[in-house]
């Protein structure tokens, strides 16, 4: 099954090179603390959303901080944003916690159950190798 945010199911079966790479970048956005906290306080907000402002002082940020981390969690389809006048408000989109929450489901204890494995002798469980370009 696939989620709103393009991930599939980690238990699925193997990723394919595509698959994650997009679940990588989605992870790595995640992975700063600040943003985590930002995202916290957005879906926490009622309504309406919250405006740049209001989510710097009450993290004490300074505001471009805030609008830097806020546009990544934007980019990578957690908010959805909305100017009013001269303000940016954001909200949480409403199945983005659940498409992660999908994207990370464990499975059923199917294999433990049927004694069986997902991964027949003389295969590799990986489909495709990720193909990494390298800068300088």
């Amino acid at each position: 099954m696939t989620t709103d945010l393009g991930c599939r199911a980690l238990a699925e079966g193997p990723l394919t090179a595509q698959e994650s790479l997009k679940m990588a970048r989605l992870f790595k956005v995640l992975s700063d603390p600040a943003r985590l906290q930002l995202l916290s306080c957005v879906a926490s907000q009622p309504p309406g959303g919250a405006s740049v402002s209001h989510l710097a002082r009450g993290l004490r940020l300074s505001q471009p901080t805030v609008s830097h981390h806020l546009k990544l969690l934007h980019d990578a389809g957690l908010l959805s944003r909305e100017r009013r006048s001269t303000s940016v408000y954001y909200e949480l989109l409403p199945n983005s916690l659940r498409a992660l929450q999908l994207a990370l489901a464990c499975p059923e204890k199917k294999a433990a159950e049927t004694g069986s494995s997902s991964i027949r002798e003389g295969t590799t469980p990986f489909p495709d190798p990720v193909e990494r370009t390298v800068t300088s």
